[in-house]
């Protein structure tokens, strides 16, 4: 058996920040029968929204991860935050998702968010929903955001239902399909309604060519032929399904989970296939310890299973697997290819680690970018090591915080996205560990490149017993390219396991630059190694390779990178003018503008340290009535003017004596 025995989808659910996402969800769990009574996320009784400071904030910070059946099958459903400040959960949530539901404000339309997502749904070729919701608000115009739809997002947005009435006068909208296939006649009155039915025909017959043919003889599809081909079309991601609501009033809210087990794909798990797997979710039992959330791909996992975790090379048993619903759980005892489910028992789990094979994990795609650094700070020397211990296993459910604990220093620092994941964190460490914590303002991470080719070298031999000899050639690459390493030295020159040793340890290296920031953009090959039969101990090329590649740093300078940002501004035409001036001054670069409909539309890039409070001023330089999206752009070469530096955390290998010393943990007082 190639499936799962029970029908089975495992759904996304992704939108704007206040687009109605997690109200979309806990209506889902309410009609379907989950839950007896709908919570509120505006008095912070929502189901998917358990964290405290996600019921104070009325916001979604982690993704929920829960579960429906509605025409019996049974729906993973992962609610997920719509704040760009929390975009590495939605990033971690895309990675084992077969479908997606993305949800859209009939008032407010697309927005930044809708974007990022929708080009990451692309990438990795989702099947997706689109539901726009908030139909009953004033405001709401269903013709204007599915234009927008069309221009910014796809030409293969397709809806398959008709709006007649909009706010305070919305009921529902029409079903263009009869998905049951009852055999009855649409009861197809008003022209509009017809035009849509009509440009739907449209849409779905280009893609089965004897439906065209068909098609076009004959003027019309019934839904026994239209069903199936929708169907078909939706599953491939070829066309992309609209869909119409108000999911405050639940109005809606059955004809899209019809939508999700009748045009959202099935899981393709194998369960005679190799175990395979992996963790994208991480949360902390009070009693029973770390919880790893994991997607199946393939074989099955059941309690006391003994399992391999391929990333970090051991091996853990399985307590216990339970289903997850918010706050309520069941331990099921079996996760079958294509599921998902909560194991227990995995104390050393981490995000992103593979159980039992990588064949058949996807890869991720990279959404969440952090552009900005903060300093944390306690109340007192006493609370300093259950800080520390909090924030790691913060770091251990986000490891996109980068939490960089000094010892020597005493200091913490961690990678944010925004402001409000700061504020957020800060709530978090008071009411999860009762620790009262403060950041520094978030500052602009930059980072460093080679400025030409070199050569890195260091003789590592005293104080003995050591030895390690290496030398390493350092060329700048292009913009993005990251980190190339590789290494040309024969095997009886260096042996394999201190190669590998000096691998491992270069990345670590390029944490911290000549100026203090990350390099990257680089290719770093080593040419010449030599150990010695007596005297080389592993430690040593632990202490070696940072000199080593500090000394190629040096010999090759560094040049300043700043993080850059891709926007595009939409502003009223009046404003125009202001808001060319403000960019210029941000050393933002934008196209030629375009004029439409009475407004401005900029495109270009912008850098992220000047622009830190654009957003907010943009409101006010537009009266409002301004737009703004914004991605991550890549790192470019900074102006000649700017000059930006960190101060080193822990000892510089340039101070070689100093260097050898801390790492051999030889450093006395500190």
């Amino acid at each position: 058996m190639s499936n799962p025995s029970r029908q089975l989808r495992n759904v996304g659910i992704f939108a704007h920040v206040d687009a109605g996402k997690t109200t979309t969800t806990e209506q889902i769990l309410y009609r379907s029968g989950s839950i007896r009574s709908l919570g509120s996320v505006d008095e912070g009784t929502a189901q998917t929204d358990w964290l405290e400071v996600e019921r104070k904030r009325g916001i979604s910070v982690r993704a929920a991860v829960t579960r429906f059946v509605w025409r019996d099958i049974e729906v993973n459903l992962v609610d997920t935050p719509g704040h760009v400040d929390f975009l590495s959960e939605v990033e971690r949530s895309l990675r084992v998702m077969d479908g997606a539901v993305l949800i859209i404000s009939a008032v407010e339309g697309v927005q930044a968010q809708t974007e990022v997502i929708w080009q990451a749904l692309r990438d990795l070729g989702i099947p997706t929903l689109l539901y726009v919701n908030k139909l009953d608000r004033i405001g709401a115009d269903p013709e204007r955001v599915l234009d927008e739809i069309r221009r910014l997002l796809t030409d293969v947005a397709v809806p398959i239902q008709a709006v007649t009435k909009v706010e305070a006068d919305f009921a529902g909208a029409v079903d263009l399909v009869d998905w049951e296939l009852r055999g009855e006649t649409p009861s197809i009155i008003e022209p509009a309604v017809q035009a849509a039915r009509d440009q739907l025909a449209d849409a779905v017959a280009v893609h089965d060519d004897a439906l065209l043919e068909r098609y076009l003889s004959e003027g019309a599809l019934p839904d026994a032929d239209l069903v199936p081909a929708l169907i078909a079309a939706s599953n491939a991601a070829n066309l992309f399904p609209v869909l119409y609501g108000a999911s405050s009033r639940g109005i809606g809210v059955d004809k899209l989970m019809d939508a999700i087990v009748a045009l959202l794909p099935a899981p393709a798990g194998h369960l005679e296939a190799p175990l395979s797997g992996i963790v994208f979710k991480l949360d902390k039992d009070p009693t029973m310890g770390r919880v790893a959330y994991v997607r199946l791909y393939g074989g099955t996992l059941r309690n006391r299973d003994l399992v391999r975790n391929d990333m970090q090379g051991i091996e853990e048993k399985i307590t216990q697997i339970r289903k997850i619903d918010g706050q309520r759980s069941e331990d099921v005892g079996v996760l079958r290819a294509g599921d998902i489910a909560a194991v227990y028992g995995w104390s050393r789990a981490r995000i992103g680690d593979v159980v039992g094979s990588a064949e058949g994990v996807p890869g991720a795609r990279r959404l969440a970018e952090p552009l900005l650094t903060v300093q944390a700070h306690w109340r007192n020397e006493a609370e300093y090591a259950n800080v520390v211990a909090a924030f790691q296993e913060l770091a251990d459910e986000d490891p996109q915080l980068d939490v960089q604990w000094v010892p020597e220093d005493r200091e913490l620092h961690l990678k944010v996205m925004g402001p409000i994941q700061v504020e957020v964190l800060a709530q978090m460490m008071a009411s999860r560990f009762g620790l009262e914590v403060t950041f520094d303002e978030p500052s602009v991470i930059y980072k460093e490149t080679p400025v030409a080719a070199g050569e890195g070298f260091v003789a590592y031999t005293m104080p003995k017993p050591c030895w390690a000899i290496l030398r390493f050639r350092i060329e700048p690459l292009p913009r993005g390219s990251g980190l190339s390493y590789s290494s040309v030295v024969r095997t009886e020159r260096l042996l394999e396991r201190y190669q590998n040793e000096v691998a491992r340890r270069v990345p670590e290296a390029l944490e911290q630059g000549l100026r203090g920031w990350p390099v990257t953009d680089l290719k770093i090959t080593l040419v010449e190694g030599e150990h010695h039969v007596w005297h080389t101990h592993p430690l040593d090329w632990v202490v070696a390779t940072p000199m080593g590649i500090m000394d190629g740093l040096v010999n090759t300078g560094t040049k300043l990178l700043e993080p850059m940002l891709s926007y595009r501004l939409s502003t009223p035409e009046e404003f125009g003018g202001k808001i060319m001036s403000e960019l210029v001054l941000m050393r933002g670069t934008f196209d030629t503008p375009v004029v439409r409909g009475g407004r401005m539309e900029l495109e270009g890039m912008l850098p992220v340290a000047t622009s830190l409070d654009f957003p907010a001023r943009l409101g006010s330089l537009t009266k409002g009535r301004g737009t703004l999206t914004t991605f991550f752009g890549g790192y470019q070469d900074c102006p000649a003017d700017v000059e930006a530096t960190r101060a080193r955390r822990g000892v510089n290998p340039l101070d070689t004596s100093k260097w050898i010393l801390a790492t051999r943990n030889a450093l006395s007082g500190e």
